[in-house]
């Protein structure tokens, strides 16, 4: 397993060899840095900490701040990633070359919220008939049981909040990794708004 975390940039378009017109999303990599290892004899499992983006030591709390080696300044962002690969020490930089040889991605991020949704929205329901008279349009429909059970059924699919959860999507391939801009190119979209962090892995099933 290989994983990084990153920044999404937003969505352009490139040319394959062929010339056909490729979507891609754009993931902005700086270089992460590990913050601590954990092994199978003193922790049970092996595990890299990575780090993200500095913070001032002030803006840290004491228990927060204690996370970090004195060589190494608090970061906004962490992420424990288990079984990682590369053989790496507390204080290195893991960067691009990480996915040098690799092919495909999954990539996790909290997805765009859409706010208060009724179930045609949030679910897919078809709704009621169109014509006049209906009087039953865009609405969930009964919930309800008769006698027995007497009451409605947990997780039933209703209206509420839709988005802002977390979204894995897997198997993007990569179309470019461009050092010089710290970038990889993969192909379709990836959850999250403009600038949000992304988890950024080695595809499980590829």
């Amino acid at each position: 397993m290989k994983g990084l975390i990153a920044k999404k940039v937003g969505m352009t378009q490139v040319f394959d060899e062929s010339g056909n017109l490729i979507p891609v999303t754009v993931i902005h990599v700086e270089p992460n840095v590990v913050v601590s290892t954990k092994t199978k004899e003193t922790n049970g499992y092996n595990a890299v900490v990575l780090g993200l983006e500095d913070i001032k030591p002030s803006k840290a709390s004491k228990a927060y701040a204690g996370q970090f080696p004195e060589n190494i300044s608090p970061k906004r962002y962490l992420k424990e990633f288990r079984d990682f690969d590369n053989d790496v020490k507390v204080g290195d930089l893991v960067g691009l070359e990480l996915f040098e040889k690799t092919r495909f991605l999954d990539v996790s991020a909290t997805s765009k919220g859409k706010g208060f949704a009724g179930v045609m929205k949030r679910w897919g329901f078809h709704g009621g008939r169109a014509t006049h008279g209906s009087k039953f349009h865009r609405e969930p429909g009964g919930t309800g049981h008769s006698t027995t059970p007497g009451h409605c059924f947990k997780n039933t699919k209703l209206p509420g909040r839709m988005g802002s959860e977390k979204v894995t999507v897997q198997n993007l391939k990569i179309i470019k990794v461009d050092p010089e801009l710290k970038v990889i190119m993969v192909r379709g979209a990836v959850p999250g708004n403009k600038d949000c962090t992304l988890i950024v892995k080695s595809a499980v099933k590829k």
